[in-house]
């Protein structure tokens, strides 16, 4: 089958930077830089130069570093903004600015305070002054689903001509519809006539159509998307890069198109930017959300549990995850709580299944995370405690402004004592790092939750946290008046599970 390349370009660092809270500094946008570069993006921009001493220096460093992608960088139609992108890019072996303007009266009239002919006049000379310093040039019309389309042939083929490569079509205000946008961009691909030139398109998400946007643009001539990490940007966002692309890939027959990203960094690529702005991906997320591969009805579990494509449409490894994740609750199956019960070493079948199943659903009307300390449970009257547990003695914590937490912990453990002095970012980090040295473990925190148990001045404070040791997680609670008392309480209740948890597993046959 023949396909045409259709070029990524990222713009995380730029348009999703811009967007409220998800501002990024220096080494964070060389992080996420290093990233999209392993993730094999076709063009990264980097910044936008002139906005600020940092993000010139931001631009420069990737521009120095990063190898690979093109690298770009943002400049308006003016000279003082090519000359300080054309400097920024100065190191970078591929190198392209992007200048940009408008192509809507709207703009050019409330906000430029332009005529069209000036508007033309000011984006050819900027075009022309960007190829003295890359003849790899990308010119942008914001609005242009707002704009007099025989103005935007004009627009376009001067630029063109005056030396850009790349005619960017930008649907700013993500205003389009897509069988609208996809006609859009096959009349300028049919009446802008200057060889060798690449269409791209750049869609915001104000009415949820970037991605089907930009689909129709493939299908229409584009052959660049302009997207960012977990669809993050101004307002509403921007197509997400993991959608467009995974939609590529996985419709390649109906698109006849192809994209050289590397899929398999696509999860790590969305759990970095998240961290990093502070930007949580909603669970239900096509592609990078929690629930992308996630699995809680029993007809679904027991489909993929025979064979994945009857309800996957890709594979969790063509993005970077290890599986599928057959969630247990109230709607799952007997498949699925059987395959879990043998993963942890429990052989249940027939009427044991049965017993196990109808006391699973019981909990599971009950409890809303369901974790595998819990299945061990099942056929125990009550939780009780193993000899070799840790016991909870004591705590003292110091801390204050400008003082690193420091804290003394006792614990007993079959008969001994045992006091660890030990530090942190923080109070908690403090206790936590604290016991596990105390401890010898090593398992990861998942969640670290707290409410109030009782009302008023003296309410008890109730701690939850989930503890990680590769597949298998755990979780706890612990209450005291004393936050951090609950907070210790509970770490160790879940140390305590999972070292019951590893035991056990592979041991035991039947619970």
């Amino acid at each position: 089958m023949s396909s045409e390349k259709i070029a990524i370009f990222d713009t995380t660092l730029r348009d999703g930077e811009q967007c409220p809270g998800a501002s990024m500094n220096t080494a964070a946008k060389l992080e996420v830089a290093r990233q999209l570069a392993r993730l094999n993006v076709d063009v990264m921009e980097a910044g936008f130069p002139i906005a600020s001493p940092g993000d010139f220096e931001a631009v420069h460093k990737i521009a120095s570093e990063i190898k690979g992608p093109v690298i770009a960088a943002l400049a308006r139609i003016t000279e003082k903004d090519i000359d300080r992108a054309g400097e920024a890019l100065k190191p970078a072996s591929r190198r392209r600015i992007h200048t940009f303007s408008s192509g809507s009266d709207i703009h050019l009239e409330a906000m430029m305070r332009l005529t069209r002919a000036q508007n033309l006049d000011k984006s050819v000379k900027a075009v022309k002054l960007a190829c003295a310093y890359t003849s790899d040039v990308e010119y942008s019309a914001q609005d242009t689903t707002r704009s007099d389309r025989k103005y935007l042939v004009e627009l376009y083929t001067a630029v063109a001509e005056a030396g850009a490569t790349t005619l960017n079509v930008p649907d700013t205000v993500g205003y389009a519809i897509p069988e609208e946008y996809g006609e859009l961009i096959a009349y300028l691909v049919a009446n802008v006539k200057v060889p060798g030139i690449v269409f791209s398109v750049h869609c915001h998400n104000d009415l949820g159509l970037a991605v089907a946007n930009s689909l129709a643009a493939v299908r229409a001539g584009a052959r660049q998307v302009e997207c960012t990490i977990n669809g993050i940007g101004e307002r509403a966002g921007n197509c997400s890069l993991e959608e467009v692309v995974m939609a590529l890939k996985t419709r390649q027959d109906f698109f006849k198109a192809k994209v050289d990203v590397a899929t398999k960094e696509i999860t790590r690529a969305s759990r970095l930017v998240s961290s990093l702005t502070g930007m949580q991906v909603q669970p239900n997320k096509a592609i990078v959300g929690s629930n992308a591969f996630a699995h809680e009805s029993g007809i679904h579990q027991d489909g993929v549990l025979k064979a994945a494509n009857t309800y996957e449409i890709m594979s969790p490894a063509s993005v970077g995850l290890s599986d599928s994740n057959l969630v247990l609750g109230k709607h799952s199956g007997r498949h699925a709580l059987k395959k879990r019960l043998a993963f942890l070493g429990v052989e249940a079948d027939g009427a044991k299944l049965d017993e196990l199943y109808e006391a699973f659903k019981k909990l599971a009307d009950r409890k809303k995370d369901i974790y595998d300390d819990d299945l061990l449970l099942l056929g125990d009257a009550e939780e009780r405690a193993d000899k070799g547990d840790f016991i909870f003695k004591s705590l003292q914590v110091t801390s204050g402004t400008g003082i690193t937490p420091q804290c003394v912990v006792v614990l007993e453990h079959e008969g001994r004592e045992l006091k660890h002095v030990g530090t942190g970012n923080g109070a908690v980090d403090a206790i936590y790092n604290t016991m596990a040295a105390l401890t010898k473990t090593q398992y990861g925190l998942v969640t670290y939750s707290i409410k109030a148990a009782t009302g008023g001045t003296d309410a008890q404070g109730e701690v939850t946290v989930v503890l990680e040791n590769k597949d298998q997680r755990v979780s706890a609670r612990g209450a005291d008046t004393d936050v951090l008392v609950a907070s210790a309480k509970a770490y160790l209740a879940a140390v305590n599970k999972m070292n019951r948890l590893k035991d056990r597993k592979g041991g035991i046959k039947g619970v």
